[in-house]
């Protein structure tokens, strides 16, 4: 381990810091999300049905 990489790590240790990757925030709208995704199942589900697929 560097020292430059020691540094970090204690820092992020400290403050809680981590690293941004660039994906999706944590702290979004968990309720609509699942709604959505609860909707889209339902969805799903009855074109399958309705389509004779299964």
């Amino acid at each position: 381990m560097t020292a430059s990489s020691a540094t970090a790590t204690v820092l992020q240790a400290r403050e809680g810091l981590r690293a941004r990757t660039g994906g999706p925030k944590e702290d979004g709208p968990k309720l609509l999300e699942h709604l959505l995704g609860w909707t889209l199942v339902v969805l799903l589900a009855m074109l399958v049905t309705q389509t004779g697929l299964m």
